[in-house]
């Protein structure tokens, strides 16, 4: 197994202050704006970017929830290990407020198909936009896009994106992992 390293640290930073411009650029005040980051590794990234939002920029009120969608998937059933849920954390309402789903990595387009109809529970958005740390542009099942994006990758089919964040995993990186 090779593993190549896609983003350091250093880069990961970077790549964050760009995103949180971008989404300043288009929701200002985040006053009608929540995030909500996807269960389980786009949380890290989605707290990360509040963080950022609310030290560096001075924005102190954005909303952050955490939406798990591990039974919303269609796939959940074709598995045979038990599956284990995490906790959705949504203490807002989401109703008539731009929605902004992050997460890490964009591979099928599953995950948010299964994050649309999960959010569904929590009222009706004035709009959803997606945000994610890499876009896996030519591996989609379905006709999903982010709208803000940290950097596309082009990888093989038996290659596998790992990112790691210094929370979890000791360090923050992106690594392409082939066997």
């Amino acid at each position: 197994m090779s593993q190549k390293v896609l983003l350091t640290s250093k880069e990961v930073n970077i790549i964050l202050h760009r995103l949180a411009c971008q989404l300043i650029e288009k929701h200002l005040d985040f006053l009608d704006t929540v995030l909500i980051g996807i269960q389980p590794r786009g949380t890290f990234l989605a707290e990360r970017l509040k963080e950022v939002l609310k030290n560096e920029y001075n924005i102190p009120n954005v909303s952050l929830g955490y939406l798990d969608i591990t039974f919303f998937r269609d796939d959940f059933r074709r598995t045979n290990k038990p599956l284990e849920a995490n906790k959705t954390q949504i203490d807002f309402l989401v109703e008539n407020k731009k929605v902004i789903f992050i997460d890490d990595v964009l591979y099928t387009g599953r995950s948010i198909r299964a994050a649309l109809t999960a959010i569904q529970s929590f009222g009706r958005p004035s709009g959803i936009e997606l945000l994610t740390l890499i876009d896996r542009r030519f591996s989609r099942d379905l006709p999903i896009q982010p709208d803000f994006r940290g950097r596309q990758v082009d990888a093989i089919s038996g290659g596998k994106v790992k990112v790691c964040w210094a929370e979890q995993d000791g360090e923050d990186g992106v690594y392409l992992v082939t066997s």
